[in-house]
């Protein structure tokens, strides 16, 4: 039997165990050049990637360094660290560049910092309250000079103020088609309690130019889970039109990110120019113990999207879960569906890189009700996401654990190829290791050797273990490119 503690890592990944996986073809395959590796992109597989920091905001790489910046638990101060790679923020130094006054306006509760270089200046957009009234938020902006925004130097620069002076939160800004908008959350006393998003073009980086327009208001039922909230705009221009994600709901489990959608060249400050999803669009998932994501932000890292987010890892909080230190931020790739719209998939939890498996024709291997399969324009990312793990039984072996239920590996059972939840038994790690090999149809693809000469390979939309041989279109078919 094997056994499971030795098997199971803390995390979520497996550790070999003794034993040996029969292979009668395993001359030929030891005689493979070496299988290919997940691609490399920069992206950090820690999670979380910093702890205790909410409300995340990680610069565009800047002159060679990504900054960060977040909600302190003390909610007292704006912190600013760097590092040349989004992994190297982890063990960062981190400066605090403001304090909040010990007395009067903006002495109260600090909130959500952002940081934008605009114009060969930084400016970080933040919320505060009074010292008397900590709950009399409103939007304010510190200026700096210098190259690094880590520096002394700071200055602050006043209110941004808007339409209405009433409780204001979680500004940023972005530039489009020559022009400089606002975008932040606010509340109106006239369309109801909670935050509404609104709208704005800037005359500076200091002051608004144009009326507020009001673009999104809570009013689905997962807007309204505990407060009416509609806040956290982040902003990704691409593939045509312009995204917004937000946040919604209460802190706690219930958190979650919707999305806005407008036309690159539509009238921005036109309501009418937005569509809100239907649905959130990435959202608690217990069974990789992500809870409450959202207050986004977005980075990259080489020619890949990365979205910046905090979660917690357990449900259940005690008291008011504002006042709870553990949303940390996080890190994972945003992927593109066919469309043109982002796919956000589920917060990822703790494991090593993700890969996903594509056919020499561009389709994705995919686990639809716990089968393998192979389609084309999955827009259930985290289907098609998978961990390459050592493999249960032998030396040099793979398994791979599904990313969305890290408690299931891929196995193979007679013709039908799944994901099914660990048992710990022999049988179990002979159907669920491999061994991964240079591709049979592309060195540097990769092909999973079942046993023998059979491999996993894809058969009319579905994947199953097969003996390709010499046949061509067999063995492309038992051969996946990494992405």
């Amino acid at each position: 039997m094997i056994d499971r503690r030795s098997l199971l890592l803390g995390t979520g990944g497996v550790l070999a165990a003794t034993g040996t996986l029969s292979l009668a073809g395993s001359a030929a395959v030891s005689a493979a050049a070496a299988p290919a590796a997940e691609p490399d992109t920069g992206l950090p597989t820690r999670s979380p990637l910093v702890e205790q920091r909410a409300d995340p905001f990680i610069t565009p790489p800047t002159d060679g360094m990504y900054y960060l910046t977040g909600s302190v638990p003390e909610y007292d101060r704006i912190v600013v660290r760097g590092a040349s790679t989004l992994d190297g923020q982890a063990a960062a130094r981190e400066r605090t560049i403001w304090r909040r006054p010990a007395a009067g306006k903006m002495g109260g509760y600090i909130w959500a910092p952002e940081l934008h270089r605009i114009d060969g200046k930084w400016y970080v957009y933040f919320a505060a309250g009074d010292k008397d009234e900590p709950f009399r938020i409103r939007t304010y902006v510190l200026e700096s000079p210098n190259a690094d925004p880590r520096e002394g130097g700071w200055v602050l620069r006043g209110q941004i103020v808007t339409h209405l002076d009433t409780f204001t939160l979680d500004a940023t800004t972005f530039a489009h088609r020559g022009k400089r908008y606002f975008v932040w959350a606010q509340n109106d006393p006239a369309v109801g309690s909670g935050t509404n998003l609104y709208i704005a073009e800037m005359a500076s980086p200091l002051a608004l130019k144009t009326t507020p327009v009001r673009i999104a208001t809570p009013t689905a039922s997962w807007e309204v889970q505990g407060f009416r909230v509609n806040e956290g705009p982040a902003v990704l221009v691409r593939n045509g039109r312009v995204f917004v994600t937000f946040s919604a709901s209460a802190t706690d489990a219930r958190y979650c990110m919707g999305l806005l959608t407008a036309d690159e060249n539509a009238n921005l400050l036109d309501a009418r120019s937005w569509t809100k999803s239907a649905q959130p669009v990435f959202s608690t998932h217990a069974p990789t113990s992500q809870y409450g994501p959202g207050h986004n932000s977005f980075t990259t890292a080489g020619d890949v999207d990365v979205l910046v987010y905090h979660a917690r890892d357990y449900r259940d909080i005690t008291g008011d879960p504002l006042f709870d230190p553990n949303r940390h931020t996080r890190v994972q790739r945003l992927h593109w569906n066919d469309d043109g719209t982002p796919s956000f998939g589920v917060p990822v939890g703790k494991g090593g890189p993700i890969s996903r498996l594509a056919t020499l024709d561009g389709l994705f291997v995919r686990h639809y009700e716990y089968r393998l399969r192979v389609d084309g324009n999955v827009r259930e990312l985290a289907d098609s996401q998978f961990r390459f793990v050592p493999g249960f039984l032998g030396s040099g072996t793979v398994a791979l654990q599904s990313v969305n239920f890290p408690d299931r590996y891929v196995r193979v059972d007679g013709d039908v190829v799944r994901i099914d939840p660990f048992e710990d038994t022999d049988a179990y790690g002979r159907a669920a290791s491999f061994r991964r090999v240079s591709g049979l149809a592309d060195s540097k693809a990769i092909s999973l050797n079942v046993g023998a000469d059979s491999y996993l390979i894809h058969d009319r939309g579905r994947l199953v273990a097969g003996r390709p041989g010499n046949d061509r279109d067999a063995r492309r078919r038992a051969t996946f490119r990494l992405e």
